[in-house]
């Protein structure tokens, strides 16, 4: 049965507003969504109260199946405040994040934390395409 206490949360952690904007255009092409947040990270405010902040947002989406914790880059400050969090099997974080990254996400909320994971670092990568050159070569073989 598909319940939200089934579901994974998700809280998606970025420089300035971008997770927002992604939560935003995701809702555009499925719907609203429950238990997806959105962390802005501001460095003026100190790192305790973006640590706080995190919990808090990690406390508001978690039903019971974990939280994927989405970040923008690998490395940036907001990685680094949600890898802190880590201790625990019910939390994951993958950076690089991206509107297909979170679709495939949403998609995914039913299945383990470990495999939905893995299927947004996949949806990652082949959302990256350098179109002009996947253009040619359909042209190429017609």
């Amino acid at each position: 049965m598909d319940t939200e206490a089934s579901k994974v949360g998700i809280v998606i952690v970025t420089h300035g507003h971008f997770g927002q904007a992604l939560i935003d255009a995701a809702e555009l092409i499925v719907g609203p969504q429950d238990n997806v947040l959105s962390l802005c990270v501001d460095g003026t405010k100190g790192i305790d109260a973006a640590v706080e902040s995190l919990k808090k947002n990690i406390s508001e989406v978690k039903s019971g199946a974990g939280v994927l914790i989405l970040t923008d880059m690998f490395g940036g400050t907001p990685t680094n405040l949600s890898l802190s969090l880590l201790q625990t099997n019910d939390i994951e974080v993958v950076t690089g994040v991206s509107l297909p990254m979170l679709l495939k996400a949403l998609q995914k909320r039913n299945d383990s934390l470990q495999n939905m994971a893995a299927e947004v670092s996949r949806a990652g990568t082949k959302g990256i395409v350098i179109a002009g050159e996947m253009l040619r070569k359909r042209t190429s073989k017609g």
